[in-house]
């Protein structure tokens, strides 16, 4: 018996110019996918650059998948490099959403966005047809059509050079969207821990500026929730509300702070 595809809500919310909110989950821990889902999280940020399993450990990937899938939110996988064939096993294991760092290029992107499509720009993609878990191990009704029209891919903009690529990487076919980085555009630029620093905050404002000529939709970190209003309304789709550990981290530090010893 063949079965409906899932559908990318993440990708909808793009395409509608509407605002996703998520957390990066820091701890890797399915129950917390599935907690973040329950309480209306757009996507839920898994980050594989900078912790977490190895990106090629696609059992790991479906776990955390599956705790997705309980409650409809959409995890968000970015990877360390554009890496084709590591774009392709991610995808494979059944995620739809996904980024990757360490670009400079448009054809580093392209490399990347043409390696998770079966079709791509009037020609034929490089995503490799099987019957892994993203078909449903086979059973999904016409997956290769499915499958291009549910996963969206996005790169991090990270470093001064990617930043004076920035017109020809928004005009890479199918790209999904951008995600300004401050936090290593801070190393980049020879700042590093001051993602507030003038040289840092011009060139993400250049990238805000071109993404939105450029109609592609952009992602950012929220600093607080004031921040987090003022991204959404300055043109931001797709947000970062912040992580688990700085979540816990907050909220155990105030209780220790009200403590009255006695």
């Amino acid at each position: 018996m063949a079965t409906s595809p899932r559908t990318n809500l993440l990708r909808r919310t793009l395409a509608d110019d509407d605002v996703a909110l998520g957390v990066l989950e820091s701890t890797y821990n399915p129950s917390l996918v599935e907690f973040y889902g329950e309480l209306g999280l757009d996507f839920v940020w898994i980050d594989l650059e900078h912790a977490g399993p190895s990106p090629w450990d696609g059992e790991r990937l479906e776990e955390l998948l599956r705790a997705a899938d309980v409650t409809g939110t959409e995890l968000l996988v970015r990877l360390p490099k554009p890496d084709p064939g590591m774009v392709r096993k991610a995808l494979d294991a059944g995620v739809r959403s996904l980024f990757v760092s360490r670009i400079e290029t448009a054809d580093d992107v392209r490399r990347a966005v043409q390696a998770a499509r079966f079709r791509y720009d009037d020609g034929p993609g490089k995503r490799g047809f099987a019957a892994p878990r993203a078909s449903r191990w086979g059973t999904t009704d016409d997956y290769a059509d499915t499958e291009d029209e549910e996963v969206v891919v996005g790169v991090t903009i990270e470093n001064p050079t990617a930043v004076a690529n920035l017109d020809e990487i928004l005009a890479v076919p199918e790209l999904g969207f951008v995600f300004a980085g401050p936090l290593d555009l801070a190393v980049s630029t020879g700042h590093p821990g001051e993602p507030t620093h003038e040289d840092v905050e011009e060139l993400v404002e250049e990238i805000r500026e071109a993404a939105l000529e450029g109609d592609v939709p952009l992602g950012g970190l929220g600093f607080g929730m004031a921040d987090v209003n003022e991204k959404a309304s300055s043109g931001y789709q797709l947000l970062n509300l912040g992580s688990t550990t700085g979540a816990l981290q907050g909220v155990v530090q105030s209780w220790l702070d009200e403590y009255e010893e006695r």
